[in-house]
């Protein structure tokens, strides 16, 4: 499957993305069928408790990094109001995800 890794994507088919709530902040996620595949291969039994970004937040403090920095901005696209983890340049534009995720995919 494309954008998986090539280990994650072996197990894509066999399991079924499930949607879980993310116990720090309630927002929902998705648990991907590679992951769960992963999950399996690694022997890990519980599914995940924490959103990808809780989960590297949670990860920083073990470390005991300090949180990433936000900085608020207008998104050059659709001028929805996002925040992204750099300083933004006023030489070039900033997009918010869904905004991004179109761009990126127009370069290719």
């Amino acid at each position: 499957m494309e954008g998986l890794p090539e280990d994650m994507a072996d197990y894509a088919g066999q399991f079924k993305d499930r949607t879980l709530v993310c116990r720090e902040c309630g927002a929902s996620f998705v648990f991907t069928g590679g992951e769960q595949g992963f999950y399996q291969e690694k022997g890990l039994v519980n599914e995940p408790q924490r959103c990808p970004g809780c989960r590297a937040a949670k990860r920083r403090e073990r470390a005991g990094l300090a949180p990433r920095e936000m900085h608020p901005v207008v998104c050059a696209a659709c001028g929805a109001t996002t925040t992204v983890p750099f300083i933004p340049r006023n030489d070039r534009p900033v997009y918010c995800s869904p905004c991004y995720d179109k761009v990126r995919l127009a370069r290719t």
